[in-house]
């Protein structure tokens, strides 16, 4: 084959491996996910590989041990940046299930909105908490509200997992600071405001709509509450009929939610007020005024970055949690060192997979599939939000990652807007950009992993439920936005 579509090759091997694995040879999702990035290293067409070595220096390695290395290096990366965070996330899950402190969320979620609409205000709820928050992160938070609503209700699971995927996902690939959206507003030079309120506004209408195939899918697909491996379907059927004066306090049961969101959002905050501050943006220069100027708004913000990284905030939100529950349950150090045992090992079963489909994106990006989509892109003379959406499209199912397919796509993209001819506002690029970067995501993808082992759907559950959720929802973001760069060009 030539070198343009040998890469198309090695993502089409590939990927037979992994379904043929898991499906047909009742591979785990580890192993398959690791021999998977082995063949399509051995399949690239390299006498070599750069490697970055321990000590920082870059050594180039022959091509079978450039492999292996290669492939430990791409689930060493991903480990580093989402271990912590998915093993206190777990505990944080833990707790709230073992206290009844997500029952009595959704016990005042019921009384406030009423049953019938348990399934939008956890989909609203979700839009608007994980607007700066890593979808992972959101879902290990939210997911046990939609176990216990479940349970509460006696139906709808797959519905209230849904709303909580909806939401994340198009916050994830829609909103500033998540890198996707930075790295896409910096390469096709719109402002963060304007990113911000057409990705809400737009977001908001997709995530409605997309709620509704939700609702479809629901019907049509009945998985049962089973628990994740760090509380028993028992202990979750026993904590939901307790009488509510033996739950904590709605404060205490909340909190550990909604503090490493706010700490995480905190960071944010103090970001963008220093970046418009260098920018000349009034409100940015007023909050720097407000903590006394430049050298006390940056000390100041050394703490806060601090706090609010997520690995910290979420270790506040932990300890907070396992206190309320050793209050609650009159649970000593022992107990709850018993308990905290289940969910970092299912957190840790979690983590290797998840680092595993990081170490195959890593091989299919060392493919040059990437490379490969772009030389294909530019010998095509089509609408270019429809061209910046599939492109997206498939740079995200080949090799798993929104955010590196938002990248990729907007380095392709922002050169043919330069060169005009979109027709209408470039923050249109970046929406049918971001939709087509969540596109079926699927066993590559990191965020697949972490909604099957935490929501307890096997793996054919979840491809029926969450992918078939995410390429709906990307198909009805791209209509959108055509419909609006036609009513509302802005130009």
């Amino acid at each position: 084959m030539s070198s343009t579509y040998w890469p198309f090759f090695v993502l089409a091997i590939s990927v037979a491996f992994i379904i043929v694995g898991i499906s047909k040879l009742r591979l785990h999702a580890f192993l398959a996910l690791v021999l998977a990035a082995l063949l399509a290293g051995l399949l690239t067409n390299k006498e070599s590989w750069d490697i970055v070595q321990k000590d920082g220096k870059v050594k180039a390695l022959p091509h079978l041990v450039g492999v292996v290395e290669m492939v430990s290096k791409g689930l060493g990366d991903t480990a580093r940046d989402i271990a912590i965070s998915i093993a206190l996330a777990a505990v944080i899950g833990m707790c709230l299930m073992e206290s009844g402190g997500a029952d009595k969320v959704v016990r005042r979620f019921l009384a406030f909105f009423g049953e019938k609409r348990a399934g939008w205000a956890l989909l609203w709820s979700t839009f608007i908490l994980s607007a700066p928050i890593f979808f992972d992160t959101m879902f290990m938070l939210m997911a046990p509200l939609a176990m216990t609503l479940a349970l509460r209700t006696g139906k709808d699971y797959v519905l209230y997992i849904l709303a909580v995927c909806c939401a994340g996902t198009i916050t994830h690939s829609m909103t500033v600071p998540h890198p996707g959206p930075v790295a896409v507003v910096e390469d096709l030079r719109i402002s963060v405001g304007e990113s911000l309120v057409w990705g809400m506004v737009i977001g908001g209408i997709v995530s409605t709509l997309g709620f509704l195939f939700s609702h479809w899918l629901n019907k049509r697909t009945v998985v049962p509450v089973r628990g994740s491996g760090a509380v028993s379907l028992e202990n979750l059927h026993g904590i939901s009929s307790k009488p509510e004066s033996e739950l904590p306090s709605f404060f205490w049961s909340i909190t550990p939610v909604l503090l490493p969101i706010l700490l995480i959002s905190l960071t944010t905050i103090f970001e963008l007020a220093h970046a418009g501050a260098a920018k000349g943006a009034g409100w940015g220069t007023s909050m720097i005024a407000l903590f006394g100027g430049e050298q006390s708004f940056t000390a100041v913000r050394h703490w806060v970055d601090f706090i609010g990284h997520k690995n910290i905030a979420l270790l506040i939100g932990a300890a907070i949690a396992l206190v309320v529950l050793a209050k609650q349950r009159g649970f000593g150090l022992k107990k709850l060192e018993d308990l905290v045992g289940p969910p970092l090992e299912t957190a840790g079963m979690i983590i290797l997979i998840t680092s595993a489909g990081g170490a195959f994106g890593l091989a299919l990006r060392s493919a040059g599939v990437g490379d490969a989509v772009k030389a294909l892109a530019q010998g095509y003379n089509i609408n270019l939000l429809i061209l910046g959406w599939l492109v997206a499209v498939v740079i995200r199912v080949a090799q798993g990652s929104a955010t590196v397919a938002m990248l990729t796509a907007s380095s392709i993209m922002a050169p043919m807007l330069a060169a005009g001819g979109l027709g209408c506002h470039p923050v249109y690029l970046f929406c049918a950009i971001g939709f087509g970067a969540m596109f079926c995501s699927w066993m590559n993808d990191s965020g697949f992993w972490v909604v099957s082992r935490l929501s307890g759907m096997n793996e054919k559950e979840t491809l029926r439920t969450w992918t078939l959720q995410t390429g709906a929802d990307s198909v009805i973001g791209i209509i959108v936005v055509l419909i609006f760069s036609k009513l509302l060009p802005m130009v």
